[in-house]
């Protein structure tokens, strides 16, 4: 996962349309004004592309994510030296941003240019909490991102990109020994994961580094995963096998080693680890998590009011729950019937390879089905593909129950929703209605399909991020096929309302452990009593909580947002509403902080109201 950043043409041309129609201030304006109007627009969106393009090519993967091969053979730069270099970027764009005028931008173009400086001033904020996260953990780090980057981002398509592919291999060590500097940094600092991760990474780096060449056995999943792309391609057979070698070789000399190091680090930091959980033992741990929640959920609200709210949410989300057991003619109460969820056999697919393949297909038949039905509810609809697919052997243990990973933008590659079919009795059926909409149609792919194929818009809009915008819309699109009759089956609505229980429990035991001091035990011990969920399931989720402080706060308060502002169209325009303009107006600016995207429904309606 990566944490961190569009009209059609058609619509910016009505909106600069309805600018061209508003009666001017002063009726004698003359047109070199109109031009220098223009020219700075013109001047303002060549700069926001400047930054975001400058920002890329520095970035030799986050190119092959957006498809461009420039340093197709090169990993990134993660030393000190270098996030100090991208601050003093970041200082010397936010001064040349100082030069554009944003009084005689258009309305697009403003926003933009809002968008753009709250960017640059967080991001120049935020260095003060630079170090506050762990590195490597259970959920993300250069010890699992890495060679997962391998596999599902750099594609072969000749024996260029082949040998690009040996010269990353070669990289590994490189840049695995810089991830060590900035993990004995911190240790410096006292900022230390809690005792629970190094069994995971330690788990996830011994699984690269088995099969062949680091040892006998089977080839090792990056070994597998160059041959395997490498007989894609129509080359002479001694010629691939001279790559196979070049391959081996970089394996064993730069990716075993690295890792063989990293190993050793990770030892070592977990002999002073301890098992305090939240953010509160960070320097300054208070006003770091609330900075994190600021940032987060794009609002003003702090851990208390967050704590609460999921309180509420959880009471409310129970007695629809206590509905769907009477409607099934359930004899007993809500725990019991929890138990009577988490154990019958009905839920869950035997954890067997035909288990997961039917579960593979059976959410691939969902979005499907929901793709047949979109007419209905939005105006525009992504173009480029979908893919289900289970999480990687190498990775499944500790990755988390689904996520989503974009398309390309060159349409190289599909959007993916990934399944962790690690073990089935944490994918139980009733579920898996609501995950393949959340993370597929009309959740991430949706949203963020749409995003970067948005015309007119600059780029750092279509692909950047907000993630209560992002994780809100994919919740509220758990809600959507309720709204036109789908979930018909009453197990699966409550799969969906356990899904919502479980974003607002996210409230609670986020808040729970970064504020108010819980530990991890307490936290699992709350979801056991409040949720549907396996034991696995929550002692996954809790260490997740831990190592992503606030991160999991996101869901509930974004889609609550959504909601709100739809509730507040629907009463101005009455009849006037239309659903798919309002998700036209959420999808089609690229993601925006919350408090932007009020401002946005809010002149939509206006607009309605006057027209």
């Amino acid at each position: 996962m990566k944490t961190g950043h569009i009209l059609s043409s058609a619509v910016l041309s009505a909106t600069l349309m309805l600018v061209g129609c508003q009666p001017s201030s002063d009726t004698n304006q003359s047109e070199p004004a109109v031009q220098e109007a223009l020219s700075e627009n013109e001047k303002a969106n060549a700069l926001f592309e400047e930054i975001f393009m400058a920002e890329v090519m520095r970035s030799p993967m986050y190119q092959t994510y957006l498809g461009i091969k420039d340093d197709y053979d090169k990993l990134d730069d993660y030393t000190d030296a270098n996030a100090n270099r991208e601050l003093e970027y970041t200082r010397e764009n936010l001064e040349r941003l100082n030069n554009i005028d944003p009084a005689s931008l258009d309305e697009q173009t403003k926003l933009s240019y809002e968008l753009m400086r709250a960017q640059l001033e967080d991001q120049i904020a935020d260095a003060r909490w630079r170090y506050h996260n762990y590195p490597v953990n259970q959920m993300f780090g250069m010890h699992s991102g890495l060679p997962s980057f391998m596999i599902n981002q750099h594609m072969i398509t000749d024996v260029n990109d082949a040998k690009a592919y040996i010269s990353r291999l070669n990289e590994f060590k490189r840049a695995l020994a810089e991830l060590e500097a900035n993990l004995y940094k911190r240790a410096e600092m006292g900022i230390l994961a809690p005792k629970f991760v190094y069994a995971y990474v330690l788990s996830d780096i011994q699984n690269v580094v088995t099969g062949a060449p680091f040892n006998t056995g089977e080839d090792s999943t990056l070994l597998a995963d160059f041959k395997g792309k490498l007989a894609k391609l129509d080359i002479e057979t001694t010629v691939a096998e001279d790559l196979i070698t070049e391959a081996s070789e970089a394996l064993v000399n730069s990716v075993g080693p690295g890792f063989e190091a990293l190993s050793n680090t990770v030892r070592t930091l977990e002999m002073q680890s301890d098992t305090r959980d939240g953010a509160w033992k960070l320097p300054d741990g208070a006003a770091f998590y609330n900075r994190a929640l600021a940032r987060t959920t794009t609002t003003d609200m702090d851990a208390e009011t967050i704590h609460n709210l999921g309180l509420a949410e959880v009471e409310r989300i129970h007695n629809e729950m206590r509905d769907i057991m009477r409607e099934v003619n359930f004899d007993g109460d809500l725990q019991e019937f929890f138990e009577f969820t988490r154990v019958d056999p009905q839920f869950y697919y035997p954890d067997t390879p035909e288990g997961k393949e039917r579960y593979l297909n059976e959410a691939t038949a969902w979005i499907d089905d929901m793709k047949a039905r979109l007419d209905t509810l939005f105006l525009v609809k992504p173009k480029a593909d979908l893919v289900v697919k289970a999480v990687e052997p190498f990775r499944e243990k500790s990755a988390g129950k689904a996520f989503y990973q974009r398309p390309a933008p060159d349409g190289s590659r599909p959007g993916t929703y990934y399944a962790n079919l690690y073990t089935m009795k944490a994918m139980p059926t009733y579920q898996m209605e609501a995950l393949a909409y959340h993370e597929g149609i009309p959740g991430h792919h949706m949203q963020i399909a749409i995003s970067q194929e948005l015309q007119g818009i600059p780029k750092f809009r279509k692909f950047g991020g907000y993630t209560a915008y992002t994780e809100g819309w994919g919740l509220y699109a758990e809600l959507i096929p309720k709204e036109i009759g789908l979930y018909d089956n009453p197990y699966s609505d409550f799969g969906r309302l356990a899904m919502e229980l479980w974003r607002a429990c996210r409230l609670v035991v986020d808040t729970g452990i970064h504020a108010k001091k819980w530990t991890r035990e307490e936290a699992i011990d709350y979801l056991k009593l409040n949720t549907p969920n396996p034991e696995s399931d929550i002692v996954k989720a809790i260490e997740r909580y831990i190592v992503m402080p606030s991160q999991a706060t996101a869901y509930k308060v974004g889609m609550l947002k959504i909601l709100e502002l739809r509730e507040q169209a629907k009463q101005a325009l009455g009849e006037g509403f239309d659903i798919r303009e309002f998700h036209d107006i959420v999808l089609k600016q690229g993601p925006l902080p919350l408090t932007v995207l009020e401002r946005q429904i809010d002149k939509w309606i206006a607009r309605k109201t006057d027209a």
